[in-house]
C-alpha cells in the first residue's frame, strides 16, 4: 500500500471509511489537520499521495488510487469509501470513479478547489521560462481545454450513483477562473463566499479550513452544505 496516515477506530462498527485524496506536491503529512478532523469524527483515515508528488499522468494517479482504495478497503472491511479530494487530486478521483471502477467502490466524493475544466495557472511555467508546464504530465493536462479534460468531461459528470460535491473559494489564485471548480449534471457547487462571504480562505487552505469542514462534513452525512462561517 502507497505511504497514508491510516486510523482506524476501536469500535466494530465505525463510519464510512474516508480517503484524502492529495494535491499536487501533497505529502500526506501535509493532510494531517485533516486527517484529525475526520478521525475526532469517527472515521477510519488514509491519504493517497499522488503519484509523483502529482507530477504523472493522472490516469496513472488514477489506477494506483484504485488499488490504494482497494487496498483500504479490505483492510476496513468496508465495501465502499468516501474521497475527499483536494486540487488535482479531484481530478485523479473522478477518473478513477469514471474509468477504473471507483463509481462502484465510492459513496461520497467531495472536491476542495479541484480544477474540473481546467485552469489558466497551468501556463505558469511559461513565466519561468520552462514552457509548456515543464513537461510535467499533470500540469499539461490541467490546462483549459486539454485532451484529457475534454475526455474526462465528456457525457455525464457525475458518473454512476456517487454523491459529487464541490466546495471551492473566490481567493483561489490557482484555480481560473474560480468557476472551474464546478462540475455539472446535478453535482452540488458551493462557493464558500456564497454563505460566509467574509470569510478569507486560499487554495492551500481549503484543506485546514474550519467553515469548509464543516461543508465536508454536511457532504459526508448527505445534508445540504450549510456552512459554519465561524468555524476555526
Amino acid at each position: 500500500m502507497t505511504s497514508a496516515v491510516l486510523a482506524l477506530p476501536a469500535a466494530a462498527s465505525v463510519p464510512r471509511p474516508v480517503v484524502v485524496v492529495a494535491g499536487t506536491f501533497g505529502p500526506a503529512f501535509f493532510y494531517k489537520p485533516l486527517v484529525d478532523r475526520l478521525r475526532a469524527d469517527g472515521r477510519p483515515v488514509a491519504v493517497f499521495p499522488l503519484t509523483g508528488l502529482g507530477t504523472a499522468d493522472i490516469r496513472v494517479s488514477a489506477r494506483d488510487l484504485n488499488r490504494f482504495a482497494d487496498d483500504f478497503r479490505a483492510a476496513t472491511g468496508a465495501s465502499r469509501v468516501d474521497l475527499v479530494a483536494h486540487s488535482q487530486g479531484g481530478l485523479v478521483a473522478r477518473r478513477y470513479l469514471k474509468n477504473e471502477g471507483g463509481a462502484g467502490e465510492v459513496a461520497n466524493l467531495v472536491n476542495l478547489s479541484t480544477p474540473h475544466y481546467g485552469t489558466v495557472a497551468a501556463d505558469i511555467a511559461d513565466f519561468f521560462g520552462g514552457g509548456d508546464c515543464l513537461r510535467i504530465a499533470a500540469c499539461q493536462q490541467m490546462k483549459v481545454g486539454s485532451d484529457f479534460l475534454s475526455s474526462l468531461n465528456a457525457g455525464d459528470d457525475t458518473v454512476g450513483a456517487v454523491r459529487y460535491t464541490n466546495l471551492y473559494t473566490r481567493f483561489d489564485a490557482l484555480v481560473r477562473p474560480i468557476d472551474n471548480a464546478r462540475m455539472n449534471d446535478g453535482a452540488t457547487n458551493v462557493l464558500v463566499q456564497s454563505q460566509c462571504p467574509y470569510r478569507v480562505v486560499v487554495h492551500l487552505g481549503m484543506p485546514f479550513d474550519g467553515t469548509v469542514y464543516s461543508g465536508v462534513q454536511d457532504a459526508l452525512q448527505g445534508r445540504a452544505i450549510a456552512l459554519d462561517c465561524s468555524a476555526a
